[in-house]
């Protein structure tokens, strides 16, 4: 999503968090969206109705993309990937022919917050998910949208699909989801994005002492909450993923790299080896997007070789601590084609798409 920026010149980072909070829902009635609440509409899960917008590039957006295929809804929600680069306004969709989105046919994903909100006065973020007939958008809130994906779209969902929201680990896993998220997915903007030293004092020292808790935490465990991946592992992969690729040097994270980090390593790799996460994880487009888009960060817009991510490919050993990817389900099958990442631009090569 393009990154909200603190209102103020100097200070610390602070994210907008309003979103377009309509939600699709199984109990809403067909046809039209109707009201639920001040702001918000209730929309009816349809197979086939709905688009999600996505950037590879985002991890916010890439924890929908993951969470969609784990679930197998490729043939339910359909899915247009916009460019990792994007303008003052609005991410495109320069990577379709002559720009245009395929399905919507829109050229800007502007074009779709200005249908449902004319001349939307917020920044266009990914992910969205938009109605198809109306090219309107329905909702870009990305945490609630992953949840309902998991909860709203169930009868949907393929077989032997895991689930990632397991109602007796709520109660767990919210306040833990939460702390990853204040203070390692925020955290890491909140350091590339601090206007004084001070503020970036203060943030690069809240993010080691959370990434030094994750590493003392997961040292016994598998995953983060139960004994197989649940959406607080899919949250926390999709920051460390991009860790040693762009928040290390470009938001000026460096302590020390993640591959440094032995279990926070060993989880990533293990990770990032299941169906459904390296598998959707492309490393040109996450650094061109950080790197070209981040003027001020990066005012020559240089976007780095390295670094060197062949590590991800070996063996992370946590399947001595117990558990199984799945639980009781099983792994999603192989990538549709038309979904694929490049086979250069992942260390797991071809075996992406298997």
């Amino acid at each position: 999503m393009p990154d909200a920026r603190n209102a103020s010149v100097d200070g610390p980072f602070e994210r907008d968090e309003s979103y377009v909070n309509d939600r699709i829902v199984a109990d809403a009635p067909a046809g039209e969206p109707t009201g639920d609440r001040v702001g918000a509409m209730r929309w009816p899960v349809e197979p086939g109705r709905y688009r999600l917008v996505a950037a590879r590039a985002c991890p916010w957006a890439h924890r929908s993309v993951i969470v969609r295929r784990l679930l197998g809804l490729e043939d339910v929600i359909s899915l247009g990937l916009v460019s990792p680069t994007h303008g003052e306004e609005s991410w495109n969709f320069d990577l379709d022919p002559d720009g245009r989105d395929p399905v919507l046919g829109i050229h800007l994903l502007r074009d779709a917050y200005d249908e449902r909100i004319p001349d939307y006065p917020k920044g266009v973020t990914v992910p969205a998910i938009v109605d198809v007939p109306t090219r309107r958008l329905v909702t870009n809130d990305f945490p609630q949208i992953t949840l309902d994906l998991s909860t709203e779209w169930r009868e949907h969902h393929r077989e032997g699909a895991p689930d990632l929201w397991p109602e007796a680990l709520r109660a767990e896993m919210e306040p833990l989801m939460k702390r990853i998220y204040t203070e390692v997915n925020n955290g890491v903007y909140r350091c590339g994005f601090a206007s004084d030293q001070t503020s970036y004092d203060a943030a690069y020292e809240r993010l080691w002492t959370a990434l030094d808790w994750l590493e003392d935490y997961l040292a016994d465990r598998r995953y983060l909450v139960g004994d197989h991946i649940t959406e607080a592992d899919v949250r926390l992969f999709t920051t460390l993923v991009r860790f040693d690729a762009v928040y290390h040097g470009h938001f000026k994270c460096n302590r020390s790299k993640l591959s440094e980090m032995p279990v926070l390593h060993a989880y990533l790799r293990d990770l990032f080896q299941t169906p459904g996460f390296g598998d959707t994880t492309d490393f040109p487009q996450i650094k061109e997007h950080y790197y070209w888009v981040h003027s001020d960060v990066n005012p020559t817009r240089i976007v780095p070789l390295g670094p060197d991510l062949a590590g991800l490919l070996e063996p992370s050993g946590r399947e001595q601590l117990g558990g199984s990817p799945w639980g009781a389900a099983t792994a999603p099958g192989p990538v549709p084609e038309g979904e694929r990442v490049p086979a250069d631009h992942t260390p797991l090569g071809e075996r992406a798409w298997q």
